[in-house]
């Protein structure tokens, strides 16, 4: 009678296949790594492009001046700021202060209630390490659609992301900018690629 000779895996293989799987997790983690950084970076610019747009197409619905305006938060702490990564849609009042969303990002959204907010974002919302650097705190449209308030001529937004590197082609971060023209084009664009790329600002 023939004994049956049991296969499987002996402790030393296991062990070399562990080794292999660790060896080949700490090569990719890195990449995986500036992968998560880069898309903070492009999730917050194509929501600041939403929310622009979100502005735009409400001013023209509503047939009156809404705001776009950059935040630090969107709770009763927060204040506009240039380098706020949260952001607060408002309708524009005759008098600005009943617009004004500082200490009041935490109203929830209504036609009546100042700071008569129609939308808003927080900047926590998967882009917490998104650096933004606008060139203005609030953009403005009118009834037609376009950017009323732009003080020199279109601005541009600038999104980062310093927790994973520079910026490329020094660092790899693939950093993006958002700019408005005074006719109310939005668009994102790529710093780094040349003209006459479409990607290119």
């Amino acid at each position: 009678m023939q004994a049956h000779r049991q296969s499987g895996m002996t402790l030393i293989e296991l062990m070399i296949g562990v080794a292999v799987v660790a060896v080949l997790l700490a090569m990719g983690s890195s990449s995986f790594f500036s992968w998560i950084q880069n898309s903070q970076i492009r999730t917050s610019a194509e929501t600041i492009q939403n929310g622009l747009q979100v502005a735009r197409a409400e001013a023209v619905r509503r047939n009156t001046n809404v705001r776009f305006h950059f935040t630090t938060s969107v709770d009763s702490s927060c204040a506009v700021s240039t380098s706020g990564s949260s952001w607060v849609v408002t309708q524009a009042k005759v008098v600005a202060t009943m617009s004004d969303p500082n200490g009041a990002c935490d109203v929830a959204a209504s036609d009546t209630v100042a700071p008569f907010i129609i939308q808003k974002r927080s900047g926590q919302e998967g882009s917490q390490n998104a650096i933004i650097a606008a060139g203005q705190q609030m953009i403005e449209f009118n009834a037609l659609g376009r950017a009323t308030n732009l003080a020199a001529g279109s601005i541009n937004i600038d999104i980062t992301n310093t927790n994973g590197g520079a910026c490329a082609p020094a660092g790899n971060m693939r950093c993006l900018r958002v700019t408005v023209a005074p006719g109310g084009q939005i668009r994102m664009c790529d710093p780094i690629v040349a003209v006459p790329d479409s990607r290119a600002c």
